[in-house]
């Protein structure tokens, strides 16, 4: 029997089959690409399952080839790497400006992600009702400069407000297997629970004493969406660390560098102050945003102090 994982509670998955969704366990260890992983099966998995005898639970025996996933460093686990969810069309990105404010750090952090699998992405900046001060509206206008001329759409909303959320997300979301990540309290149960009202996600208010997020979504989980379409919400992530990228691949993640590449003077060059540097020279022309330039820099030092 073949299915597609839809939640994972840590041991127990919840399998979408052809009879119905089956609760299922692992069989064993699974090794996978020599990856180690806190969770060695993803929402959004096919998987391979047989049925336990005289139970209404399954074993799964076998992950089929993931076409794309978005992993991260574990938190809790040195060495260790975290499947946030697999074969993914595309992916929204919710961050806020206020109430918390998420950093450029942390949203370029995420794009490298994205991008290191060629997943579409789009910045989703909730709360916009709360954007009053001129320091946060100049956050936001920053947020279009940097990322709508790269190709990663900035698209404002107010998931408590806003009435037409259904419409404005219906063409974009239909058909596709969209993944809505994001820091804690930034609302992506609020507004999975206005597209997908059958969801019934809880959520909380922001800690008054931290101004961050509660934690309100404990497993990842994919709902279907009415006529075609899945989303799937995934727990806060407080920091995301990338993995495994090569200090000479990571350029090849930041869109708007990766066109100069095979252009410097040295093959090898890593675009910090190597003379001939093409990449060095349009940041300097304004063609590479200076944030990003140095989200870059962060990352290869691996000094990200703006998650």
């Amino acid at each position: 029997m073949k299915g597609r994982v839809i939640k994972s509670t840590g041991s127990w998955y919840t399998v979408k089959t052809e009879e119905g969704l089956i609760n299922s366990r692992l069989r064993g260890k699974f090794k996978q690409d020599d990856l180690k992983l806190t969770n060695p099966i993803a929402v959004g998995d096919y998987v391979e399952l047989e049925m336990e005898v005289g139970q209404a639970s399954s074993v799964i025996n076998e992950i089929q080839p993931r076409e794309n996933y978005i992993i991260r460093k574990s938190t809790r686990k040195t060495h260790f790497s975290h499947i946030i969810a697999s074969n993914i069309d595309q992916a929204l990105l919710m961050v806020t400006i206020a109430q918390p404010r998420t950093s450029l750090g942390f949203i370029d952090r995420f794009l490298v992600s994205t991008e290191s699998f060629r997943i579409p992405a789009t910045i989703v900046v909730n709360k916009t009702d709360l954007i009053i001060k001129d320091k946060d509206k100049d956050f936001l206008e920053l947020l279009h400069e940097i990322y709508d001329p790269i190709g990663y759409p900035v698209l404002e909303i107010s998931a408590i407000n806003d009435k037409d959320l259904d419409v404005l997300f219906k063409e974009s979301l239909k058909g596709k297997t969209t993944l809505i990540s994001g820091h804690s309290g930034v609302g992506k149960s609020t507004l999975l629970n206005k597209l997908v009202p059958h969801a019934t996600q809880s959520t909380k208010e922001i800690s008054k004493f931290s101004a961050k997020g509660v934690h309100t979504t404990t497993f990842a989980e994919m709902f279907e969406l009415e006529g075609d379409g899945y989303l799937i919400d995934t727990p806060g992530i407080k920091e995301f660390g990338i993995l495994d990228i090569d200090d000479f691949e990571l350029s090849h993640y930041f869109v708007e560098i990766r066109q100069y590449l095979g252009q410097c003077r040295y093959n090898n060059c890593q675009h910090i102050n190597e003379p001939g540097c093409v990449v060095l020279q349009k940041l300097e022309e304004g063609y590479i945003h200076p944030n990003r330039y140095e989200s870059y820099l962060n990352i290869l030092y691996e000094e990200d102090d703006r998650r």
